[in-house]
């Protein structure tokens, strides 16, 4: 009985020795590749903006009540400064490190301001930016989630003019057109989620110099209400300072 028990416990040993060396080893297991994160700023966005500007107005008078004034006369120049708000819309393409895009801008704006005229005792003229807007191209370079761009292309501005008594404030005449130009700029954009990102912007608008109507207002003793004044040249430049908050579709995507 002992041999057939021994002789059983030494079988049962020999084919679980028998069975391990059967087992396959287990297999290595690769880790997966780390994931890098790259920002990438293709795609349409939609944002708005918001901040401040000055316009600095330069006028000369060039016909007065129908007599041309040759050559023209100084009446000074004064600087609207006020706050504006607005949005823009566009489209960016990135290739490697490079971005281009295109965009469209329009901002309502209370750029106000006015001087003593020189030309003419006792009276002011105002200037006034209502609205402005542009339509530019861009050229960039992207750290990741970090882009520095430069813009230019057209800009339209939407101008009101008035002359009016110092001491009354009484409206003597007044002016308005919309005028175009162009504008260069600069930006820095942050991308702080995958589809936002937020960025500060300077742009310079040219708007060079137009001759401007001016009509008489209510008011004025004698003079038909609407009759022409006569016409002033004004120059103009624009500087605006913004902060952006974008939106935009097709936004971070994983890279290996």
């Amino acid at each position: 009985m002992k041999e057939v028990l021994l002789g059983s416990v030494t079988l049962v040993a020999l084919t679980a020795s028998a069975s391990a060396a059967d087992l396959a080893a287990r297999p290595y297991i690769k880790e997966p590749p780390m994931v890098t994160r790259i920002y990438d700023w293709s795609g349409f966005y939609i944002g708005i903006s918001g901040g401040g500007g000055s316009a600095h107005q330069c006028w000369d008078v060039v016909n007065a009540g129908g007599l041309v004034v040759a050559p023209p006369l100084a009446m000074g120049c004064n600087n609207a400064t006020g706050g504006t708000a607005g949005g823009q819309i566009g489209y960016r393409w990135q290739i490697a490190n490079s971005v281009f895009g295109l965009e469209a801008q329009g901002n309502w704006a209370d750029f106000k301001g006015s001087n003593a005229n020189l030309a003419f005792a006792g009276v002011q003229d105002e200037s006034k930016i209502g609205a402005f807007g542009l339509f530019t191209g861009q050229v960039g370079y992207a750290w990741n989630n970090v882009l520095l761009y430069v813009k230019g292309g057209a800009a339209v501005a939407s101008n009101k003019y008035r002359v009016f008594d110092f001491a009354t404030g009484l409206t003597i005449d007044n002016g308005s057109e919309p005028r175009w130009g162009g504008a260069v700029g600069a930006g820095l954009e942050f991308g702080f989620a995958p589809n936002w990102s937020v960025g500060i912007e300077y742009d310079h608008l040219f708007m060079g110099h137009r001759d401007v109507d001016f009509f008489f207002s209510a008011g004025i003793g004698g003079v038909p209400v609407g009759a022409r004044a006569g016409t002033a040249r004004i120059g103009q430049d624009v500087d605006v300072g913004l902060v952006r908050v974008n939106y935009r579709w097709d936004g971070a995507v994983a890279k290996f």
